[in-house]
């Protein structure tokens, strides 16, 4: 361990933004010059970008990642009467949306090595009144997207893809957001594509749906003040596009700094996770993770997170209550002990810092607070 190293914190933008920070406040600069604060060529720019890193014909910037999720499903019509299928342990965005539209969510339980949703249940929950699935990537690795596809094939209903947490990411090297009807993304400070507030994206290669999703995000305006559908205000900022425009070029070799932490995690852990004493995260075959979060198993986690902290390592629980057992979807009829793997999930697991900035000294730290902690 390094004598050097006495703390470290869940995430260190500062690390990210010093490097860039004179093309940060050029752009940002440029914007205000412009007076252009809604739209324009910033929005229209990065939406181009993101389109083609992402491998899809249509990208349509929105004000957040949980907006992202509102648009996808009021460009599809969802509403009243109508089921989405879900998973039961996500951010709460991936229900809510659900629930705010006035659509009931269909939750499923997740597949423990991965936390992602279970296709199989995923299959055996679809109904005459289920209007969409969607899928997590949680945590920056993919859901097993093939089942799922089938399945909402042979049912003839939507996938939407919730990749907030995954941009870059792939399954059998095709990036994540492109692979259903409609992928959302968020660009919350903390994710790995980070902006300096809240904005999203929605992704789709489908041009009718796009023209849809650019029409409800601006109240349904086309031409302005003649509305053909009931809308919302869900436009991207100009200065977040062009603060998000200098960082793309960026985001892969972050995502590269950050497979390579998750390596070494795997490497300095090695010998508590041969005595069962910690679980790691598993990355599938065919599913090239990006590690926005680095999420691993213990016994007693909150006494755990509790010594960390005391040892000033910054960590972080992804997340403590599953939906089903949230005291505002009690109404849906879920009980406890209905979808175990999302509970074990909900009582093990403790994300630990993963930013590409992390040096080894820092990781040496974390993982010897670890060891010291469990005993």
């Amino acid at each position: 361990m390094s004598s050097q190293v006495s703390s470290v914190p869940l995430l260190d933008l500062h690390a990210q933004y010093r490097p860039i920070r004179e093309d940060i406040l050029a752009a940002i600069a440029r914007v205000c010059d412009s007076q252009r604060f809604i739209g324009g060529p910033e929005v229209e720019g990065l939406e181009r970008e993101l389109a083609g890193m992402l491998e899809v014909t249509e990208a349509v910037g929105v004000s957040s990642g949980t907006d992202a999720l509102l648009a996808a499903m009021m460009a599809l019509g969802i509403g009243p009467g109508d089921e989405v299928v879900t998973t039961t342990y996500s951010f709460f965005a991936t229900a809510g949306c659900v629930t705010r539209l006035g659509a009931r969510p269909v939750l499923v339980d997740i597949a423990p090595a991965t936390c992602n949703i279970d296709p199989t249940a995923v299959a055996a929950a679809i109904t005459a009144r289920t209007r969409a699935i969607i899928p997590v990537h949680l945590f920056g690795c993919s859901a097993e997207m093939t089942p799922i596809l089938e399945t909402a094939a042979k049912a003839g209903i939507a996938v939407i893809e919730d990749a907030a947490q995954a941009i870059g990411a792939r399954y059998h090297g095709r990036p994540v957001g492109g692979l259903g009807t409609l992928g959302c993304f968020s660009f919350f400070p903390s994710k790995n594509l980070g902006a300096f507030g809240d904005g999203g994206l929605v992704t789709t290669n489908d041009p009718a749906l796009a023209r849809r999703l650019r029409l409800v995000r601006n109240h349904g305006a086309e031409p302005k003040y003649f509305h053909k559908i009931v809308g919302a205000n869900f436009r991207l900022d100009a200065l977040q596009a062009a603060v998000l425009r200098v960082k793309l070029p960026h985001l892969a070799a972050w995502t590269a700094a950050r497979r390579r932490n998750a390596d070494r995690y795997r490497e300095l852990l090695a010998p508590l996770s041969a005595k069962g004493r910690v679980r790691l995260p598993v990355e599938p075959a065919g599913c090239h993770h990006i590690y926005n979060q680095f999420v691993i198993r213990v016994e007693d986690r909150d006494r755990v997170k509790a010594g960390l902290d005391a040892r000033r390592v910054g960590t972080e629980v992804y997340y403590p209550v599953p939906f089903h057992l949230q005291e505002c979807f009690k109404d849906l009829g879920y009980k406890q002990g209905q979808f175990p793997a999302a509970e074990e999930a909900a009582d093990g697991t403790l994300a630990l810092p993963i930013y590409g900035e992390l040096t080894e000294d820092q990781q040496r730290y974390v993982v010897d607070s670890i060891a010291q902690v469990i005993g």
